[in-house]
This record gives C-alpha cells, sequence and structure tokens, in this order.
C-alpha cells in the first residue's frame, strides 16, 4: 500500500495551471515538523515535500503560509526521475 498522511505548513505554491487534458493542477511544498518516538527515544523530524493537487483539489485556496493535513500517495515525478512528489486525495487547510 502507497499511502502518506502528513501535516505541515505551505512554504512555496506555484500558479494555478492546467495538463494538455484541461485538468487543473496545483504545485506546491510543505513542510513538517512534529516529534516522535523512536527505539522509545524522542526524535525531531523536520522535512519539505513536494506535492501536487489535481481536479477539483487543486481550486483549493491554499497559499504560502497556510496549515494544512493532507493524504495521497507518492509517485516519482516523471517517467525518468527518481524524485518523489506527494499527489494529493485529501486537503484540510487548518484556520488559525
Amino acid at each position: 500500500m502507497n499511502k502518506l498522511v502528513l501535516s505541515g505548513q505551505v512554504t512555496h505554491c506555484e500558479p494555478l495551471r492546467y495538463t494538455p487534458a484541461g485538468i487543473p493542477l496545483l504545485s506546491f511544498v510543505i513542510n513538517h515538523v512534529s516529534e516522535n518516538i523512536e527505539a522509545g527515544l524522542k526524535r525531531k523530524v523536520e522535512c519539505e515535500i513536494n506535492a501536487v493537487a489535481m481536479g477539483d483539489l487543486a481550486k483549493t485556496n491554499i497559499q504560502a503560509g497556510a496549515n494544512i493535513n493532507v493524504s495521497g500517495f507518492l509517485a516519482k515525478r516523471s517517467a525518468k526521475s527518481t524524485q518523489l512528489v506527494l499527489h494529493i486525495l485529501k486537503i484540510e487547510v487548518i484556520e488559525n
């Protein structure tokens, strides 16, 4: 199974664009910071992940600085790339 659930802050958001098939596509970067327990010890976790939302999800009002919860799956950026991108299936904007 390929499923990822993540919360974080949007640090960069590109303008909405459309695929050649006319599907809305929104690319952005999520910065995640948390503490987890690993082998009985606290571990600070920080990461940035590239994400993409397509279709109606791409029209969600996402802006840099927004806090979000997302779930989706990981896939290669392209057929020839090894870089992973989080493809969003569900997104929740957390109001401050």
